[in-house]
């Protein structure tokens, strides 16, 4: 097992004016046994960061370290890293036996016998021991998925790296087998790396996130730090589903103005506010009410325009008066609470819910207030007096 440092890393790719900047000056400490995911757009550089640490790669810039040697030099075979691909690279006219051992009887002198007892216990350990005679083109998606996961395993790398796996699976069994990895990592305490443009994926599955846009590190934390702690508007966007929704206005005398409504700034978030004053107003759709009547002043009239029945919840996109069928927001509430299009509704924003960006720098200026810390400031004042030790 191994720990990894990426220090300073830059990819170009072409020369001069012409090239073009995959992955920007990033530095990165991944701990050994963690569980870390890169998530981002299409095009963010994840991937690229990814073969760059395998070695597929070879950075413009910077310094890759597992373990406590620089492998910068090193070719892939020479890093002690498995990778796991999007589309399961298996052998088509090897059985999955055949798969699985190829790579140990390449790399290693282990006997015949020493490679087919790991190849079996990795098998019976991924539920794939029945198949192991099968040629893949036998199999299932998702049985191809064990047999490329058993590959890497039988190897016992010190680092697994992982691009976008399950992207090829269908729904119900990319949710099983994101709950088979996690319980995989868990019991093998292998340093992992995981690349995904999934959300969900990265919610459920990371010690930390990595996240990454046009090849800038954005933010790098927990899930949960990056859900109720973004630092910028695109981590606020993008983390969640859906998304965050955001406001723009100007603020002006403890009043942001937005297209549609005003909204009363907390002394709270005027104060985070300071001086700027063109921002975005950011509220997720589940921290969103919807009244029949106005409940305050910063309750404002909307109008439904689709409602997404999803069971337990439901999605209402809602549009604010006098803006248009592009300018929606997405509610989230009870699926039992009866809402149809065409209704008109009051809109009401918690200001402990939401937050504030700087329009131009898209940077966090104010954070939500999480339970603990509405718990522990129950009135007006007190909220006011911990305001700054609720700031990141």
């Amino acid at each position: 097992m191994a720990n990894i440092t990426i220090d300073g890393v830059t990819k170009r790719f072409g020369e001069g004016n012409n090239s073009i900047v995959a992955v920007d000056d990033v530095s990165l400490e991944i701990d050994d046994g963690e569980f870390v995911v890169f998530v981002g757009p299409s095009g963010s550089g994840k991937s690229t960061l990814m073969r760059i640490v395998a070695g597929l790669e070879t950075q413009t810039e910077g310094d890759i370290e597992i373990g406590d040697t620089v492998v910068n030099q090193l070719g892939p075979r020479a890093r002690d890293i498995a990778m796991v691909f999007q589309n399961y690279a298996l052998y088509p006219n090897m059985t999955v036996e055949e798969n699985m051992s190829f790579g140990l009887k390449m790399s290693t002198e282990m006997s015949d016998e020493e490679i087919e007892t790991k190849v079996t216990s990795t098998a019976e350990m991924m539920g794939i021991a029945n198949l192991l005679d099968n040629t893949p083109g036998e199999l299932s998606g998702g049985q191809q998925q064990r047999v490329a996961l058993g590959r890497a395993i039988v190897r016992d790398p010190n680092v697994f790296l992982m691009d976008e796996p399950l992207s090829n699976l269908d729904a119900k069994l990319r949710t099983e087998m994101r709950t088979e990895i996690n319980r995989l990592q868990n019991d093998l305490g292998v340093t992992t790396l995981y690349v995904t443009h999934d959300q969900t994926e990265a919610m459920t599955m990371g010690d930390r996130l990595v996240v990454l846009n046009e090849g800038d590190l954005q933010q790098v934390g927990t899930p949960l730090e990056c859900f109720y702690r973004p630092v910028n508007r695109f981590v606020a966007g993008f983390i969640g589903s859906p998304s965050m929704n955001f406001f723009s206005g100007t603020a002006r005398a403890g009043m942001l103005q937005c297209d549609g409504f005003g909204y009363d700034l907390s002394e709270r978030m005027q104060e985070s506010a300071g001086s700027h004053g063109e921002l975005d107003l950011g509220i997720r759709p589940e921290d969103i009410e919807l009244h029949d009547e106005s409940v305050d002043r910063n309750s404002f009239e909307v109008a439904v325009d689709v409602v997404e029945p999803m069971g337990s919840i439901s999605y209402a996109y809602c549009r604010a008066e006098g803006q248009d069928h592009d300018d929606t927001f997405v509610v989230e509430v009870d699926g039992q609470q009866l809402i149809t299009e065409g209704q008109t509704l009051y809109a009401h924003i918690p200001s402990t819910d939401a937050h504030l960006f700087d329009r131009a720098t898209g940077e966090t200026l104010h954070q939500r207030k999480l339970d603990s810390e509405i718990e522990a400031a129950p009135t007006e004042q007190s909220q006011n007096a911990g305001a700054s030790s609720s700031q990141l």
